[in-house]
């Protein structure tokens, strides 16, 4: 294993610490000023610190600021003993630091301090699958049914067909659009958004084609619609249900011909774009209900992607809390370390109506009102009141039957025949049930 990076941060020159004894371990970055550090401090590669506090100008509020620029940096503080008897430092190494080291310094010691905070911080980076590692756009979850969605989007992002996104609302649908943009061979084009249904219906027009000086009254200049300007990217369509009919016409046209003309413009301009469109609103009914187009939605339609509501990946709802947590720490009181047991449970327990949103939201408002160490429940605004109602006996019945399927297949990898068995059932059962469940593959 290569040498970990490491921020140390003395404001003194000739500082109690020779950071060339530690640089047989780590790769070390010297900062002279906090100013200094906090520049730095934002590179995700400096999962560790280490901070002299002896003999510096600055105050111990000038040091939270430090560690509120770096939410993924674990600081250990070195000071001397009797540094440990102001209740200033006393309370800054509470509230923000890993560990702290006493000087004179123990060369041995301070290195495995170091090792532990460095891998301490290693445990909070989410688990994401390979080819998301480098983007700023991961979908976080282990659960069998988002690992699946990831698969989707893989194969999805590798054609240039368009691509209908379902779900709910806060399900992350333009998360879902924008890794299929970045995993393209679009990737290095722009990604350009539009939300449908955020939108006058008078302005959605001009907003998608553009249109010509003179077009209208006000229009004192030439503007270049959202696809024209998606030219050799990818154009994504929020709520495109609630496109009104008369758009959809122009939209179908442009879907077919990939030629679109300004508004009071005569000339016809060729624009390569890949459409992804997103909606929550049942398309199909629509089509039978009249209020959207049936040849549209089958243009659209062509690589269709669910994205699934929060209740059906319960298993990832811990590591996304965890995940936003540490995303917006810099937000949070410098006491609040986590989640506590109660809180996990009754998040696990919630319906999430608003799903991913909903959670966002809530961890958010959690981490600035909590007073305590660990957040509750009461912080989040979940209690009894607020979490699912009681299943009904079949629900229960047909939970803890998806829940035995999905563990014996984890156990067997995934082999049919051996899960069969040992669930004491036929190969022609167990399909039924991963169909039942939508477990299959």
């Amino acid at each position: 294993m290569g040498k970990r990076n490491l921020l140390y941060l003395s404001e003194v020159v000739a500082g109690p610490i020779d950071p060339a004894v530690l640089a047989n371990t780590w790769s070390i970055y010297s900062a002279s000023s906090i100013k200094e550090a906090c520049e730095v401090a934002s590179d995700s590669n400096f999962r560790v610190g280490l901070l002299v506090l002896n003999g510096g100008t600055s105050t111990p509020a000038a040091y939270e600021e430090l560690i509120l620029a770096s939410p993924r940096t674990a600081w250990v503080a070195a000071l001397p003993q009797e540094g440990l008897l102001r209740s200033d430092y006393r309370h800054l190494i509470g509230r923000g630091f890993f560990d702290f080291h006493t000087l004179p310094v123990n060369y041995p010691l301070l290195n495995a301090q170091l090792g532990h905070a460095f891998g301490m911080a290693r445990l909070k980076d989410p688990i994401v699958p390979p080819e998301q590692c480098n983007s700023d756009y991961q979908i976080v979850g282990d659960s069998p049914v988002i690992q699946k969605t990831l698969r989707h989007i893989e194969k999805m992002a590798t054609a240039n067909a368009p691509v209908l996104i379902r779900g709910e609302s806060g399900t992350g649908k333009e998360l879902a659009a924008r890794a299929v943009h970045h995993q393209s061979a679009r990737r290095q084009q722009v990604f350009v958004t539009i939300n449908c249904g955020a939108l006058p219906s008078s302005l959605i027009q001009s907003e998608l084609f553009g249109y010509e000086r003179g077009a209208f009254t006000g229009a004192n200049r030439r503007k270049i619609g959202r696809i024209e300007a998606a030219n050799e990217g990818t154009l994504f369509l929020d709520e495109i249900g609630d496109l009104p009919l008369d758009l959809q016409a122009n939209l179908l046209r442009f879907l077919e011909e990939q030629t679109i003309e300004r508004i009071g413009g005569h000339e016809s301009i060729q624009v390569d774009v890949r459409v992804v469109a997103a909606t929550h609103v049942n398309l199909e009914k629509a089509v039978a209900e009249g209020r959207f187009r049936e040849d549209l939605y089958y243009r659209l339609n062509v690589l269709n992607l669910t994205m699934p509501p929060l209740r059906d990946r319960i298993e990832d709802i811990e590591p996304l809390a965890q995940y936003y947590f540490d995303r917006f720490s810099n937000e949070r009181n410098l006491s609040v370390k986590g989640f506590s047991h109660q809180a996990t449970s009754i998040m696990r327990q919630h319906g999430w109506p608003g799903n991913v949103r909903e959670l966002v939201n809530r961890v958010r408002r959690a981490m600035v009102m909590c007073e305590r160490r660990l957040i509750t429940p009461i912080e989040l605004g979940l209690d009894h009141h607020t979490v699912r109602q009681t299943q009904s006996l079949h629900e229960a019945r047909d939970s803890a039957e998806k829940d035995v399927i999905k563990t014996c297949l984890r156990q067997n990898n995934n082999n049919i025949s051996i899960t069969a068995k040992s669930l004491g059932v036929s190969r022609l059962t167990l399909y039924r049930l991963l169909d039942k469940h939508n477990l299959r593959e």
